[in-house]
């Protein structure tokens, strides 16, 4: 966890992530030095350090919607550090920051990063829709500094280039609580008997997983649609039959 003898790094970081955001042609809400510094004050950060003090990765939390929603922000990782598990290891320990800090509230991000993403839904995350965030104006805000928040607010602040992704604590209890158990028949096929035991959201993460390289492919879809949308002046939707393939 970091504290303020980390102050020396934000710079860096901040640093870090607006030129990664550059090159990915995407970008997460630009921050200052002093938030991060403020971060690690409030002891809401996470610092990856090599064993000769050079800054590796870090990422911050911040809570939405009076704390009922809590977002694992600003994920960044040293570019000679990465390829290394760095950032599997610090999103691991922000979320664990996170629900003992948050117990009750949802966990959530926003990302472009098939990476991230599969760190995610190892967490318990699922991809949601946009509606299924918070609707705090403080948080939306943040997006004006992203390049892509015309996309955003064309789409009505319901599409974007970004995934939404979500950890439901509530939603997790109920996939750990014990099924009762089902009356076995001979008539009754083995695969509906399953299905009927899973929640919605054990059907949702597998499916997820299953899918990821479908999923992948219509990232890029989405991502050439709106940019497309973007050059065309907004014209452009997103096909529903492409789309349903990943109703969750």
């Amino acid at each position: 966890m970091a504290t303020s003898d980390d102050h020396e790094y934000a710079k860096t970081i901040t640093d870090e992530m607006e030129s990664s955001a550059k090159a990915r042609g995407t970008g997460i809400a630009k921050r200052s030095p002093d938030y991060i510094k403020l971060k690690m004050d409030e002891g809401k950060a996470v610092i990856a350090l090599s064993q000769s003090g050079e800054w590796a990765g870090f990422c911050y939390i911040e809570a939405w919607g009076h704390e009922k929603f809590v977002a694992n922000s600003g994920l960044i990782v040293n570019p000679a550090f990465r390829g290394h598990g760095v950032a599997k290891s610090i999103k691991k320990r922000i979320f664990e920051l996170s629900r003992v800090k948050y117990p009750d509230a949802k966990i959530f991000g926003l990302t472009t990063g098939l990476a991230v993403m599969k760190i995610n839904s190892e967490l318990g995350y699922e991809p949601v829709t946009y509606s299924e965030l918070t609707d705090d104006e403080e948080f939306w805000k943040g997006c004006r500094s992203c390049i892509n928040f015309d996309i955003l607010t064309a789409k009505g602040r319901k599409n974007c280039l970004c995934t939404a992704m979500l950890y439901d604590p509530a939603d997790k209890e109920k996939d750990q609580q014990p099924q009762e158990p089902h009356v076995a028949s001979e008539e009754v096929n083995p695969m509906v008997k399953l299905n009927g035991a899973e929640s919605a959201g054990q059907r949702r993460k597998r499916s997820f997983k299953t899918n990821f390289k479908l999923f992948e492919r219509w990232l890029r879809y989405k991502r050439f649609v709106l940019l497309k949308s973007r050059k065309e002046g907004g014209g452009a939707v997103l096909g529903k039959k492409r789309f349903f393939l990943f109703s969750w």
